[in-house]
């Protein structure tokens, strides 16, 4: 038989608290998910409340911090400063991130965000009531415009149409082809074709009858589409006997068309970054600060909580306190910890700013959870979608992030670097002898960086450039 018996035993163990778990979700969101997340707060927590700026600090244009033109002298070594205000101590920084905007905040954001935001069939249902067409007719084209996909192409036959608006509309195959000619003439040009051929017409039959080499470009869009999708202009010109000077001119005219219409109009709304993070130039190097339109102005309510100090029986209001008080204390870990990591990233990413991308240093996760002395799994938090605003541009944290390519002189080149230089490379030659991806492979390793061709071929598909023999019959780089 088992005896019972009782043992104690000692071990370690790590808790995910909600506090913690709290701070790593705070550490991950975006700024836009962030904004969300405490305007639900600030609706459940009665302890919470925004905080409303006093007064209006007058910003520089970031524009205006040009490094060509406010640095005195190059220093030997990258200097990077902090802002270092406080960033919850900052005035005049508020921000709708809580989710109660004041009302000349909404209206910037009306100044540009585009509000059209109409889809194709909005688009040609907005022309067709203008055309004075007859309730028939405007029915009609309106099954047609339905009948369209999101490229702009009829999908439908004439005999699918008229069994459609059948038995309220009788209408025979002539009459809706009346019609979709009336349809076709709408904007976006080349709209409600039913081939590409039919499509690339239409937008030619736009263009004044006088242009150069409109006639044959018509004929190669109805007789030779498919030799003009070979990109080899060797076959075309035999087969239309054209002269070299014409035929050029006339494949630019088709080459202009759009093969999908219909794209042009899109109901999506642009969605604007929102950095996280400004870099610019000083006398001194470099300053970092976190965006200020981004940071959250939050307080505690002490109306209630010097009521809650009087009377402690009330476990709810006890309990949304505590909330309150490490939800701020994980907002200004997160800023803190996003404020140090965009430091390390510009101190090691000098010569980036300084020169462009053919000087971006090879750098991954462990390297700055290293010079921060923080886990790589936080770093890798912090970065993903946050964005940095830098005289570059705007680039995502993560953007400055890449793998190395071991050089002659025992130092390594960032695969960012040696993208930027094929470009380079690519955009100099000469276009009627291209860089073959071994040549390209070859100029590399006279600088110092010694690439296979394979991995000069995977870098080149990557940027969208095409091979030497395609560049060559294109003449494209």
């Amino acid at each position: 038989m088992f005896k019972q018996s009782l043992q104690l035993k000692l071990g370690q163990s790590l808790t995910m608290t909600p506090q913690l778990q709290q701070a790593i979700r705070l550490l991950q969101m975006p700024t836009a998910e962030l904004q969300a997340h405490i305007a639900e707060l600030l609706e459940t927590n009665v302890m919470l409340e925004q905080e409303e700026p006093e007064e209006e600090e007058l910003a520089v244009p970031f524009a205006e911090l040009d490094p060509r033109t406010t640095q005195a002298e190059e220093p030997s070594t990258p200097e990077v400063e902090i802002i270092d205000e406080p960033w919850a101590d900052r005035v005049g920084t508020s921000s709708d991130s809580a989710g109660a905007g004041s009302a000349d905040d909404d209206d910037r954001q009306n100044e540009v965000a585009d509000g059209r935001g109409e889809s194709l069939r909005d688009h040609l249902l907005a022309q067709l009531e203008l055309a004075g067409l007859s309730s028939d007719d405007l029915a009609t084209a309106t099954t047609i415009v339905d009948a369209l996909n999101e490229d702009g192409y009829l999908t439908e036959s004439l005999a699918e149409i008229a069994a459609s608006l059948a038995p309220e509309i009788e209408r025979d195959e002539d009459e809706i082809e009346r019609v979709l000619m009336l349809v076709q003439m709408l904007e976006p040009a080349g709209v409600a074709a039913r081939t590409l051929a039919e499509c690339l017409t239409l937008q030619l039959d736009q263009l004044e009858a006088d242009t150069p080499g409109l006639e044959l470009a018509r004929r190669i869009v109805e007789q030779h589409l498919e030799l003009l999708a070979l990109r080899d202009l060797t076959p075309l010109a035999k087969a239309t006997a054209a002269e070299p000077g014409e035929l050029a001119v006339a494949v630019a005219l088709v080459r202009a068309c759009h093969p999908r219409p219909g794209s042009v109009i899109s109901a999506s709304t642009p969605e604007y970054i929102v950095p996280d993070v400004y870099v610019r130039r000083t006398e001194r190097g470099w300053a970092v600060e976190l965006n200020p339109g981004t940071l959250p102005r939050l307080r505690l309510n002490h109306g209630y909580a010097g009521m809650l100090g009087r009377n402690s029986g009330h476990t709810t209001l006890t309990t949304q306190l505590q909330e309150a008080r490490w939800l701020l204390k994980s907002l200004e870990i997160r800023n803190e910890t996003l404020l140090k990591v965009a430091k390390a990233i510009v101190e090691r990413q000098a010569d980036f700013l300084e020169q462009g991308e053919e000087h971006m240093r090879p750098m991954i996760l462990k390297d700055i959870a290293a010079a921060i002395a923080m886990h790589e799994s936080t770093i890798s938090r912090v970065t993903s979608g946050k964005y940095l605003h830098s005289p570059r541009g705007v680039f995502e944290l993560r953007y400055f992030f890449s793998s190395q390519v071991e050089g002659g002189d025992g130092q390594g080149t960032s695969s960012t670097a040696i993208r930027a230089k094929i470009r380079k490379l690519v955009r100099e030659e000469d276009p009627a002898d291209p860089l073959s991806d071994s040549r390209l492979a070859e100029l590399l390793s006279a600088e110092g960086i010694p690439v296979a061709r394979r991995t000069v071929a995977k870098y080149r598909e990557s940027l969208g450039i095409d091979s030497s023999a395609e560049r060559k019959r294109t003449g494209s780089r």
